[in-house]
């Protein structure tokens, strides 16, 4: 019986050791930490959002980087196919807005509960606490690994799922990059991706916590006025700045091209009303008003603790009288309501970063099984390669399917 050595008890490397086993591979899975699927445990708050519910074909839009390489794995084991496979395994499923599919306990443990028992049931032996230090090559084929304490673990297959940076705190600390590259593999430039992002103005702590609902963002560089994001949903102020799953999204896509002070975000707070429309309806409110103070009428048009952060910027006092404002005034709050505006100043850290973006070169893998064009027997899945998407299940998508992809590599005629 072949062995395969499985090296990262995350999403690919359990899905990846499951296919494996199912297919009558004997396989150890090594993981180094004290228990297997640690990332994906705080994933999507501790929900575990496993895949998004679009058409296959609507997956392909939402990945950033290397979608083409992505087009074979993802027919191969689709988004439909995970929903399928979790719910074999016990975990029932349900789908949220934007197509997110979580499991219907709301509970990341019940995913990474339901794949273990499917590892036990399958004879996958899983050693816990087993740093993989090296890869065993001779002549450019794969012969196993080296452990960090020098035991050598032969294999006629070795699947890397090693994962990338992001959330070190987890595990994720370069190991399998460093393999790679000793076996001659290129490996990207590597940044944060699908993280929060900074600010210069001094506000983060007035707003703190505050969630902006049924926003429209856009990013523009100040320079060129080049538009680089736009989007719709939901704006978290945090205390460094700016979160929510728009705001990482669009992490991902200006993240490359970010530098201080270069570009600024434009929030349109009533998306749903054009700029007459806000200034009539803020007529109408304020002659209701009365002599009530701004601060209190404007309440019941935006969250209450941005209004006294949007007055400040219209130039206008909390308790100035509603009826006693003037057109110019007015026009200012419209202004503001309709393009509230922040520099960007960076990126959150790796602690923070959800995914890794760059990873190892997808022209030197195999898009239908994973495998090294320099190594035969090595396979890689998951975050180590150089594949990520948007937020809302698509880069757990990529884990699923790129971990299938391997491990059935060679065994269904592949």
């Amino acid at each position: 019986m072949e062995r395969t050595v499985v090296v990262g008890g995350g999403a690919a490397g359990m899905m990846a050791a499951i296919q494996s086993a199912g297919a009558g591979q004997q396989v150890v899975l090594f993981e180094k930490n004290e228990k297997l699927g640690k990332k994906l445990f705080i994933t999507g708050k501790g929900r575990c959002n496993i895949t998004n519910a679009c058409d296959v074909s609507d997956l392909f839009s939402n990945i950033v980087t290397n979608h083409k390489f992505l087009y074979s794995s993802f027919y191969g084991f689709s988004n439909q196919d995970t929903i399928a496979f979790f719910e074999a395994l016990g975990v029932s499923t349900k789908v949220e807005r934007g197509g997110r599919v979580f499991p219907v306990s709301d509970k990341s443990s019940d995913v990474i509960r339901g794949m273990e028992r499917e590892c036990r049931r399958l004879n996958v032996k899983i050693r816990l606490q087993k740093r993989v230090a090296g890869l065993s090559i001779r002549d450019g084929i794969i012969q196993g690994v080296v452990l960090a304490d020098g035991e050598i673990i032969t294999a006629d297959k070795v699947i890397l799922a090693t994962g990338g940076m992001s959330y070190p705190s987890t595990g994720s600390s370069g190991d399998g990059y460093r393999m790679v590259k000793r076996a001659g593999h290129t490996v990207t430039k590597l940044r944060p991706g699908l993280t929060g992002i900074c600010i210069k103005e001094n506000i983060p702590q007035k707003l703190q916590g505050l969630t902006l609902k049924n926003s429209a963002v856009k990013i523009q560089n100040t320079e060129s006025k080049k538009t680089l994001f736009e989007g719709f949903g939901e704006v978290l102020f945090t205390h460094y700045g700016v979160s929510g799953p728009l705001i990482l999204s669009a992490s991902s896509q200006i993240g490359d091209c970010l530098t201080e002070n270069n570009m600024v975000l434009h929030i349109d707070m009533k998306p749903a009303l054009s700029q007459e429309q806000l200034k009539n309806k803020l007529i109408r409110d304020f002659e209701a008003a009365g002599g009530h103070s701004l601060k209190n009428t404007m309440i019941h048009m935006l969250p209450k603790s941005m209004v006294p952060v949007l007055l400040e910027r219209s130039g206008l006092k909390l308790d100035q009288k509603a009826n006693q404002i003037t057109k110019e005034e007015r026009q200012k709050i419209a202004d503001n309501i309709k393009n509230f505006t922040l520099t960007l100043t960076g990126l959150r850290s790796w602690d923070e970063a959800i995914i890794t973006r760059g990873g190892v070169q997808v022209d030197e893998i195999n898009p239908q099984t994973m495998e090294s064009k320099l190594v035969k027997g090595l396979y890689l899945a998951g975050e180590i390669l150089d594949l990520d998407a948007l937020t809302g299940g698509y880069n757990l998508q990529i884990a699923w399917s790129t971990g299938y992809a391997a491990g059935t590599a060679g065994i269904f005629g592949q």
